[in-house]
């Protein structure tokens, strides 16, 4: 039997520091408490098993560093309104911290998912009943990743300048700009607010018209 559909996926994408983050957010305000947040970032691969100085090595910044099929249960569970375990991920560490099972997390009626890659592949491409790509400049993505990951992250300068020469630029080109072709909606930097209000409003009316996802999960 088909499993009913009761919450509408929504996949925002761009590069890093592209303004997934902001865009969700605003989003969000206009479209209330039918909203929750779901980031691919949560799914990369626990790097636990090496030492701290070869984690650090590692390109983030590819499609292979994401764990798909634990990326893709949870999307399933979400698009036919049941709870999902998410993953909670240090990036600090490199590693899923907590050491647990976290409590399961109980999607909305709309699912805003950000994340570099969510177009990426057919499979994980079709379970999104929209798809938006941000179209940012390279210099101000850059600028965006500098000031998070030395802010929030703790990364030190360097670290994040040789990540953006050697992984950042490059991986964009490769993986994520070809995405914008798959995308419904492309949104170019600088975002007008008009065309975040007629976003949400489209969001909103697809969305009136699903079943209520606590209802089919009950």
């Amino acid at each position: 039997m088909t499993t009913p559909v009761s919450v509408q996926l929504v996949a925002v994408v761009g590069g890093s520091g592209a303004g997934k983050g902001w865009l969700v957010a605003r989003l969000s305000e206009l479209l209330g408490d039918r909203v929750c947040h779901l980031q691919l970032d949560d799914f990369y691969r626990d790097r636990s098993h090496l030492p701290l100085a070869a984690r650090a090595e590692l390109n983030y910044d590819e499609p292979a560093a994401i764990d798909w099929d634990a990326a893709e249960r949870v999307l399933r569970d979400c698009r036919a309104g049941r709870p999902a375990q998410v993953p909670v991920y240090d990036f600090a560490t490199y590693t899923r911290s907590g050491g647990r099972e976290t409590p399961p997390w109980q999607p909305r009626q709309i699912v805003l998912v950000d994340g570099l890659w969510l177009l990426h592949t057919p499979h994980i491409r079709a379970l999104f009943d929209l798809k938006i790509y941000l179209d940012t400049p390279a210099d101000i993505r850059c600028t965006r990743r500098l000031t998070r990951d030395i802010g929030e992250r703790g990364y030190s300068l360097d670290l994040v300048e040789h990540q953006l020469r050697t992984a950042v630029l490059p991986m964009h080109d490769r993986y994520v700009e070809p995405q914008r072709k798959w995308a419904d909606v492309v949104l170019t930097h600088p975002l007008d607010p008009t065309q975040i209000s007629t976003l949400a409003a489209r969001i909103a009316d697809f969305a009136s018209a699903l079943p209520d996802a606590a209802a089919l999960a009950s």
